[in-house]
């Protein structure tokens, strides 16, 4: 038989198209591709005091479950040494991370007249109630307390202290403490508020009555704990997370004379090499979800619709009384604050 050769031509082509799209992975069995994550890539390092606890339990695993595709790096100290980490970086020209979350709002103010903050304003900036740079170089992220701690079963119920002014009693005599300022960045801040509020007078008086210094917050608690101190200025979040976690019997007094809050905020370096995922990391922090983790860490949100932390009243009930910070002073007069203190506390301790 005769094989038409036009039907023999399209027979070929036919065929030939096949086995290409099947060498293609064509015919119904093509694989569908992995869908790429979603949000911003590469890396980003953020410097933080945040505890290790909390940074281990809350914030990594939620951090990078909202943003999959980047790898976030962190580096955790203290406020006052990330201050000479980044000191020390600045002077080489080689700052180490993109974004800062530490507890000294003072310190945003120093690193924005320096240049050395980017402006970024955030979607969610503006449902932040508490402070925020105008142009966008940071925000606050979480709000930390300092308030006087007691341990209710080792204090007789009229010595539980109601304002500041008590710790100059002579019944505390030797067993009242604070947190080092040259260490913590929140101690810093209380030490100014209260030298503006009471005078430098005060702290005289409170080393006249046996204050001690102590490296860290844990140092203060534990000797709460056994009695050893009858009360200490401390962050509230300390006392909030050892009640939910511990049951233990301390307890805090919100003093009369007001507390003081501390706003710490959330900033990108303007050397960031990832200003994309710098600036995913602000988003999600101010967030909702953001700020939600950030009371599981038992300190307060800076949003109006995030519930305060276990055991807190609502930020909005102590803000009228707290005390009156200073926040440029603090920026520009850290080493005469520090060394008033140092003098007049630690040289004679």
């Amino acid at each position: 038989m005769k094989l038409n050769s036009k039907w023999l031509s399209t027979a070929v082509v036919t065929l030939t198209a096949a086995a290409m799209l099947t060498g293609c992975g064509g015919g119904g069995e093509k694989k569908a591709e992995a869908p790429k994550a979603k949000g911003p890539s590469g890396e980003a390092m953020i410097y933080t005091s945040m505890y290790p606890d909390i940074l281990d339990k809350v914030c990594k695993p939620n951090v990078q479950k909202a943003l999959p595709g980047m790898k976030t790096n962190w580096f955790q100290g203290g406020t006052e040494k990330l201050k000479t980490k980044i000191a020390g970086e600045i002077k080489a020209n080689k700052i180490g991370t993109d974004v800062l979350m530490v507890a000294d709002p003072s310190y945003y103010l120093y690193l924005k007249d320096k240049g050395l903050l980017m402006n970024y304003k955030s979607p969610n900036m503006k449902d932040v109630i508490s402070d925020k740079d105008a142009d966008g170089a940071w925000s606050a992220v979480r709000i930390s307390n300092m308030i006087i701690a007691y341990n209710e079963a080792k204090i007789a119920k009229e010595d539980i202290p109601t304002t500041w002014s008590d710790l100059l009693n002579p019944k505390y005599k030797g067993k009242i403490a604070m947190p080092n300022p040259m260490l913590s960045g929140s101690a810093y801040v209380a030490v100014g508020a209260i030298a503006d509020k009471f005078g430098w007078e005060f702290f005289d008086k409170l080393k006249a009555n046996g204050l001690r210094v102590e490296e860290g917050n844990s140092a203060i608690q534990n000797k709460l704990l056994t009695g050893e101190y009858m009360a200490a200025m401390i962050l509230e979040e300390n006392i909030l997370k050892i009640q939910e976690t511990k049951k233990e019997p301390l307890k805090v007094c919100y003093p009369k004379e007001g507390i003081i809050s501390i706003a710490s905020p959330i900033g990108i370096m303007s050397s960031t090499k990832n200003p994309e995922g710098a600036k995913a990391l602000v988003d999600w922090w101010l967030s909702k979800e953001g700020q939600q983790a950030v009371t599981k860490g038992w300190m307060h949100s800076v949003r109006g619709d995030v519930e305060p932390p276990f055991g807190a009243p609502k930020m909005e009930t102590l803000l009228p009384t707290a005390i009156k910070v200073n926040w440029q002073k603090l920026a520009t007069e850290e080493a005469k604050i520090k060394n008033e203190f140092r003098t007049r506390v630690m040289d004679k301790q």
